[in-house]
């Protein structure tokens, strides 16, 4: 019997209508629930201090759920926790486990909690954990672009506007433009984990509660910047929480897609400048010549598959009133994998740009020289002439076969090929991770897993 059913509860009267039932009702999450099995912990032993504190738990009785959730916990994390298939899920497990071993008492740890609230603090902690994965491996790709801009920044690259070659860029600003881009991913992530790290923990059902729960002690426990204060919003944030972090990824699925698109460019012959080594790309069956630069292609399908979840979410959720509804179980199925596939992502992402490999000298090439083109309008205009009259000049001199390229470039504005500005860059990324304050997460949760 599941812990929330009545005695008096009918039964359909055919094993086979209820299984299919449960089928279609539990679907997959009970395997969703193993990634929120730590955090249903850590937030019981929030709880539990809490109703200590408010004299709905005796000292000692504490002490016996603090000591035995710390067995699951670490239970979960050597990988010896399930969820029995007669259990509905994490939750009802981690409290029938509490009742096998501490009887009564561990009956009193859902006293002014309901599975709402429970599910809604043990998700904001897992995307808060998650987040902290990807910012992790943001900041490592990266310095690792940062590395490679610094390293090939007198290396040029033809720039490209329409497809058509435009004017000279290096790949020292190619580099870097993905860094960059990175630091904006990251502020938006930012911005998610800000939504996401408040606590809604103390709101029930949606509707608060008549015993006298201190919220303001579970958030300090488990290290939240505040509360969701409202209780019916507190539960409102289910699925808006969701969309924002699953938003946040996009931004980042959108680096990386583009990033991997230039380099199955780049890579392919036609272009030649960069090269992938040849553990990083298959051959055909047939065309014993190809190289197919696979990494590159699935982390572009990857990375464009991801951008479309926020929308899938969107239709899960739309046009339902407050409160909380079933439909809202399907979200895990969108948001857990997909934080598994980011991470794969920005790991293959790194390992691959550790391993690129750059071709210099490209522009000496005469099939190069109309992208200098600026250089010599802007050549004549030093000298004196207006700019419109040097445009007009040097393409009569293009068109008529008087054009010589001038390949000594002099670009010192901020950003350009010759000041990359990746010290700045750099100054910006850290002070964006420092936004994020995980030492005050670490702190609160260590203390918190040690509590006496």
């Amino acid at each position: 019997m599941k812990l929330w059913q009545k005695e008096s509860s009918k039964n359909l009267g055919k094993q086979e209508a209820a299984f299919r039932i449960e089928k279609f009702t539990v679907g997959q999450d009970r395997e969703m629930d193993m990634y929120l099995a730590e955090f249903d912990v850590i937030g019981s032993m929030a709880h539990a201090i809490m109703l200590e504190s408010i004299g709905l738990l005796e000292t000692n009785e504490l002490g016996h759920v603090l000591n035995e959730c710390r067995k699951i916990y670490n239970d979960i994390l050597n990988g010896k926790f399930l969820i029995e298939k007669n259990i509905e899920d994490v939750h009802s497990q981690v409290e029938w486990l509490l009742t096998q071993a501490l009887g009564d008492t561990g009956k009193k740890i859902h006293s002014g909690r309901s599975r709402n609230d429970q599910v809604l603090v043990d998700l904001k902690l897992f995307m808060r954990h998650q987040l902290r994965q990807i910012v992790n491996l943001i900041e490592a790709l990266f310095h690792k672009l940062v590395e490679l801009s610094n390293k090939h920044k007198n290396d040029l690259l033809p720039g490209y506007t329409h497809l058509q070659i435009a004017m000279p860029s290096s790949f020292g600003l190619w580099f870097g433009a993905y860094a960059e881009s990175l630091v904006d991913d990251a502020v938006v992530l930012q911005a998610a984990y800000k939504v996401v790290n408040k606590n809604p923990l103390g709101s029930g059902a949606g509707y608060g509660s008549s015993f006298p729960l201190n919220r303001t002690l579970t958030t300090k426990l488990l290290g939240f910047d505040d509360l969701n204060y409202n209780v019916v919003y507190a539960q409102m944030t289910r699925g808006k929480s969701e969309y924002v972090v699953l938003s946040g990824l996009t931004s980042l699925a959108t680096t990386l897609s583009r990033m991997s698109m230039d380099i199955c460019l780049y890579n392919s012959q036609n272009f030649g400048f960069v090269t992938l080594p040849d553990d990083f790309t298959t051959g055909s069956s047939i065309m014993p010549h190809k190289k197919n630069p696979d990494v590159a292609e699935l982390l572009r399908a990857k990375t464009n598959r991801l951008k479309g979840l926020p929308t899938e979410l969107a239709f899960v959720t739309s046009n339902l009133p407050s409160g909380y509804h079933r439909d809202m179980q399907i979200l895990k199925e969108i948001l857990m994998p997909a934080f598994d596939q980011m991470i794969e992502c920005l790991d293959i992402a790194h390992f691959m740009m550790s391993n690129i490999e750059i071709k210099p000298n490209l522009l000496e090439d005469k099939k190069y020289d109309p992208i200098f083109s600026v250089e010599r309008v802007n050549e004549l205009v030093m000298q004196g002439l207006p700019f419109r009259d040097a445009y007009l000049q040097v393409k009569d001199e293009i068109f008529g076969g008087g054009y010589e390229a001038p390949r000594d470039l002099n670009h010192t504005l901020e950003g350009s090929i010759g000041n990359l500005c990746n010290d700045e860059i750099t100054k910006m990324m850290n002070d964006v991770i420092k936004g994020f304050d995980f030492v005050k997460v670490d702190t609160a949760l260590e203390e918190l897993l040690n509590w006496k």
